[in-house]
């Protein structure tokens, strides 16, 4: 069993087939990681725990994972001049407030004995509200995220801002005033009290917040969603250095995990990052609002499960979520592919 596994375990001592594993596993990740800006934790450490490795050394290497690909698909962002580093840094600052809150709160209901159902129902209920709102916008969305993908740098303003930032926008006007990337201004304490409510969540909940903190940035600050992934992802880098060290020290990262899950996501993140300057931000909401309805559905199945002391409904639970990461990763592959062959096509037509 890989649970007898030591925790330091090195490359050496990992399987063949569980280095193709978690190769593949890595390229998945990666993928959605790139294109959504959301940390994999959520996949991977379920993933580790269903392996049987320990729980410290599945949370530990999947906080270090989520680092290193944090850091690759930053740089690609950067690259395509969709990290806000203003907005990351005010961010930061709220967010980590707000976790700290949001911590003091579980070991509250821990001591009422509430901690758990209240922790379970909370993660199906944000997971199912904020996947069907993204759902609903972009299906009902008239085209504005659809921009000129032959631009070499593509012109943010393009991108449509949500009619709740813009009456947060006209509303709120208190000083200092900040101008971010697409020409979005708002006030510094909407950009505060966004970070700690979104800190407040990701630290009630346990989790890195990817999924909180990028729907945040787009509907209740109105930055272009590329920028929302990418500055989310550098606020990733901070995080998930932070906790891969603590966990470090603690010998919860085997490098015989990362290491290879590393390698395949290298190119999973770039090229899920390169697809945001690609596929329209009707096209990225829609994915992204259907893996967090899939996401509700399975957490909501494996609590059901551990409540009835089920193994079969957890491990469907846990299987629904892998599997839809696949199929969402491939539909991105596939729809990446199809506007490339599109604009191709066009360039050529107008050539001739």
């Amino acid at each position: 069993m890989l649970s007898s596994l030591p925790d330091g375990l090195g490359i050496a001592g990992t399987s063949p087939e569980m280095l193709a594993l978690f190769v593949g596993f890595g390229l998945v990740v990666g993928v959605l990681f790139g294109f959504f800006g959301m940390g994999g934790s959520f996949l991977v450490t379920p993933a580790l725990l269903m392996l049987d490795y320990p729980a410290p050394v599945a949370v530990g290497s999947g906080m270090a994972f989520v680092f290193g690909t944090a850091v690759i698909a930053t740089l690609k962002h950067h690259d395509l001049g969709q990290v806000d580093y203003k907005l990351g840094v005010i961010m930061i600052t709220g967010t980590t407030i707000g976790i700290e809150v949001g911590r003091a709160s579980v070991y509250y209901l821990e001591s009422l004995g509430l901690a758990g159902g209240v922790i379970s129902v909370a993660y199906v209920v944000l997971l199912g509200g904020v996947g069907a709102m993204v759902t609903r916008d972009a299906l009902r969305g008239d085209g504005g995220g659809d921009i000129d993908h032959e631009a070499a740098d593509k012109d943010l303003s393009e991108y449509e801002i949500p009619e709740v930032a813009k009456t947060i926008q006209r509303t709120v006007r208190i000083p200092p005033m900040v101008t971010l990337r697409g020409d979005v201004r708002v006030s510094a304490w909407v950009i505060t009290t966004v970070a700690f409510a979104t800190g407040l969540l990701s630290g009630f909940l346990g989790v890195g917040g990817g999924f909180i903190r990028m729907p945040a940035m787009i509907y209740a600050i109105g930055v272009p969603v590329p920028v929302a992934v990418g500055t989310d992802l550098f606020e990733i880098v901070f995080s998930g250095g932070l906790g891969s060290y603590l966990y470090g020290q603690g010998g919860g990262v085997n490098l015989g995990i990362v290491a290879p899950l590393l390698f395949g996501s290298a190119l999973g993140a770039r090229v899920g990052s390169a697809a945001t300057a690609v596929v329209d931000a009707d096209g990225i909401k829609v994915y992204f609002g259907g893996m967090l309805l899939i996401g509700s559905v399975a957490v909501g199945i494996g609590e059901v499960g551990s409540f009835l002391g089920n193994s079969t409904l957890e491990l469907l639970g846990l299987v629904l979520v892998i599997g839809a990461a696949v199929v969402v990763a491939f539909a991105i592959l596939y729809t990446t592919v199809a506007s490339l062959r599109k604009t191709r096509r066009q360039a050529t037509a107008a050539v001739d």
